[in-house]
């Protein structure tokens, strides 16, 4: 679809169609149709057709979120069939417990397999940060495939892979390990010119923790957060949509640039503003709904 990148990401049990149904309305800008940890393993046919079904339902709808599924990892040998029930209906697919960029590739090839439609039409997420191993190899998600379109990461899996008690401190701060695992995710996104997505808040009753986390993931760089619930969807779009003094700002400074084409450096209300400051600010106004 086409319009800005999307500001949030809602995860929605793909057993579950009535929470299917309902997450439409949620103003979630994605909704993440999920084959994976919500399903129960003995769950995953129904699953697969639950979700076929819905998206059958609804992928011509005219208003409505872009409709993502998040299949089960490759390790699990379940992938194919998830692909097969989903595509080519499916907009995007999540890949959890992505090691590196050859993973991102085999996953192309087998959307490709699957009856895939062109790499324009069906994107790739990469939740990157699952496993130890992603983290020694997130340069290799740079330039891995033309359908990469998303980096984010996932504190719960990495957790129980290195036998973290807590990924947060008792301040709610990210320890150690996890706060390197946002700040790779963010640099190897940005790095392979794909969107970079803050990882689920948990505790969804938390709306004041919910909101200062968002507001730090945008100031950093990030673009568009996971959600878990309906209820967390506003709080998130009003982190990640720029504000007016930014978007005034931003047209300013495009407007000082097109008003000068060539220049390097342009004044504006008295001080000097240079190409970054132009990158920047058209970064701003793509973000328009």
């Amino acid at each position: 679809m086409d319009g800005p990148s999307p500001r949030s990401y809602l995860f929605v049990p793909a057993i579950d169609g009535r929470k299917l149904d309902k997450a439409l309305d949620s103003g979630a800008d994605c909704l993440l149709i999920d084959l994976e940890d919500s399903v129960a393993a003995g769950a995953k046919a129904e699953a697969r057709e639950t979700a076929r079904q819905f998206l059958a339902a609804h992928v011509g709808d005219g208003e409505r979120p872009r409709l993502y599924v998040r299949v089960n990892d490759l390790g699990t040998g379940l992938t194919a069939d998830d692909l097969a029930a989903v595509l080519p209906l499916a907009e995007g697919i999540m890949l959890p417990k992505a090691n590196s960029g050859a993973d991102v590739q085999t996953l192309a090839s087998m959307i490709e397999a699957a009856g895939g439609r062109d790499a324009d039409d069906i994107g790739i997420i990469a939740i990157a940060t699952e496993t130890p191993l992603a983290l020694l190899q997130m340069s290799s998600f740079v330039d891995a495939h033309p359908r990469l379109e998303g980096l984010t990461w996932g504190a719960e899996d990495l957790g129980t892979a290195i036998g973290a008690s807590s990924a947060r401190d008792a301040s709610g701060a990210f320890t150690g390990p996890f706060a390197l695992a946002r700040n790779l995710a963010l640099i190897a996104a940005h790095a392979a010119g794909v969107q970079a997505i803050d990882s689920i808040y948990a505790d969804f009753r938390d709306e004041a923790g919910l909101a200062r986390e968002a507001a730090d993931a945008a100031r950093d760089g990030f673009s568009a957060k996971m959600a878990i619930h309906p209820g967390q969807i506003a709080a998130i779009n009003a982190a990640f949509a720029p504000s007016p003094e930014a978007i005034a700002e931003a047209s300013a400074i495009v407007a000082a640039f097109d008003a000068n084409p060539g220049a390097g450096v342009v004044g504006l209300d008295g001080r000097m503003v240079d190409r970054p400051h132009l990158l920047r600010a058209q970064k701003v106004l793509a973000r328009l709904r």
